[in-house]
């Protein structure tokens, strides 16, 4: 197994890796808290992932801070439509966009689709746990008919204001952390 010594070097070997998921980490919590990742976490996540990939990453230089910000623009790509139709916080957007600044564009897409999995599990887990599936049900097809049918994403986004208090509440950014440190992990980036 592991002893303190190889997981010490492992970390100093792969500090952004931890990096990234320590604030992850900070940022699911908060966000667990009071559902809202704050601009303090996010920013300065996305501004040191540039400065990282300019300056100590392995294509420092223009290089590097080509594939940060290809990654940050990917994280915001990923998750932006659905914050532009009211289905998400701008806090969980920008929070993958500082994921992308530092880990870039494939790990990015890969960790997202990592958190669309793990959420969905916890949503759905959520609704069974307070036993609303039938309610939940019906608002997922309306919701989906509503993004056919309507495709202004203003009007979607008042929608979704309109039914917020009737519905749970998911926390995305526990999600992004939940399947980005599993992603991380499984790809050995962590150890």
């Amino acid at each position: 197994m592991y002893d303190l010594h190889s997981i010490g070097r492992a970390i100093t070997e792969n500090w952004p890796v931890w990096f990234v998921t320590i604030t992850l980490i900070v940022a699911a919590v908060i966000d667990g808290l009071k559902l809202k990742v704050p601009n303090w976490i996010t920013f300065p996540m996305i501004l040191s992932g540039w400065v990282y990939s300019a300056t100590l990453s392995p294509y420092a230089g223009w290089e590097g801070l080509m594939y940060s910000l290809v990654g940050t623009v990917v994280g915001l790509a990923l998750l932006l439509p659905l914050y532009a139709i009211g289905g998400m916080g701008a806090g969980d957007v920008k929070l993958l966009a500082g994921v992308g600044a530092w880990v870039w564009g494939t790990v990015t897409l890969y960790a997202f689709a990592m958190s669309a999995v793990v959420g969905g599990i916890i949503a759905v887990v959520m609704v069974l746990y307070k036993r609303v599936w039938f309610k939940h049900q019906s608002q997922f097809w309306m919701i989906c008919n509503e993004i056919l049918s309507v495709k202004d994403p203003e009007k979607l986004a008042a929608i979704a204001a309109e039914r917020k208090p009737t519905m749970m509440l998911l926390p995305y950014g526990i999600p992004i952390a939940i399947g980005t440190i599993v992603y991380f992990y499984v790809m050995g980036m962590l150890l």
